[in-house]
């Protein structure tokens, strides 16, 4: 995503993505837009999560980090509907959160994925229609995919086959796919992950451009540069369990941060 290997986002573009008008979310507001209590899942033997709590607000960045292995992917499994946990409640808008994946855009989530998940030999523009193909009428669908690869300043490769981008402009095809459906809470999954300094700057800026009229983010990231500039809280999980919560400088400052991440330095 740096300035040689893609077309600048629409930054300053209105967010012709976003989700329902304040109106529509006038009780969704009164609620946190992802509420995770007392969250526990085993695999067999193995305490996955322990009681793992966390809420996400309307206009909210939230980033979850910690070491590998520490429960991060399990709790976006969970809230998508992956995974069922043993005990706890997740609720989004103050809803349960969804029984199976197929159910994601009725409670108005999306996710990106650690690897694209791109659908090689098809062009931009069809890899971005794939959420809501068939759900619109009238070439609806096309025209919201074109909206999203607008908002991505990627309507010049919307044409393009896939396989021919580089990777930084592929994850920005990624996160168009993820945004087209206009969801109200989005879950990044390593947005950061394989980009150069200049790509995740310009990533930080779009992330924080996401969140206006009422889309919340939850994101896992390992760059925790990237995490201390897009997050406005951090929610630290180690073995399964919650060590730390705060803003990034009260977590910055937290030694139990530093020793179940082995210190910030060697997360990056």
């Amino acid at each position: 995503m740096s300035r040689s290997s893609i077309p600048p986002a629409a930054a300053a573009r209105p967010d012709v993505t976003s989700g329902p008008s304040a109106a529509d979310d006038r009780a969704a507001a009164q609620v946190p837009r992802l509420e995770v209590e007392s969250l526990t899942v085993t695999f067999g033997g193995l305490t996955a999560l322990d009681g793992v709590g966390l809420t996400v607000g309307e206009g909210e960045v939230v980033a979850l980090i910690g070491p590998n292995g520490a429960g991060k992917t399990t709790v976006f499994n969970v809230v998508c509907g992956l995974v069922r946990p043993r005990g706890g409640t997740v609720r989004i808008d103050g809803r349960p959160a969804p029984s199976s994946t197929a159910r994601l855009l009725e409670h108005g989530v999306a996710r990106t994925l650690q690897g694209l998940g791109l659908f090689g030999g098809m062009t931009v523009l069809e890899n971005v229609q794939v959420p809501v193909a068939g759900r619109g009428r009238g070439g609806s669908d096309v025209a919201a995919a074109r909206a999203a690869l607008e908002r991505l300043g990627l309507l010049d490769v919307a044409q393009v086959v896939v396989d021919a981008l580089p990777y930084p402009v592929r994850k920005r095809v990624a996160l168009a796919r993820a945004l087209v459906s206009r969801p109200r809470l989005l879950l990044l999954d390593e947005p950061a992950g394989g980009l150069g300094p200049d790509d995740i700057r310009e990533l930080a800026g779009l992330v924080r451009g996401l969140v206006g009229a009422g889309r919340s983010v939850l994101l896992v990231e390992h760059h925790v540069d990237f995490v201390m500039e897009v997050a406005d809280r951090v929610v630290v999980l180690d073995f399964g369990r919650v060590v730390a919560s705060g803003t990034p400088d009260e977590v910055r400052a937290d030694p139990a941060v530093e020793a179940a991440y082995l210190g910030l330095e060697a997360a990056r």
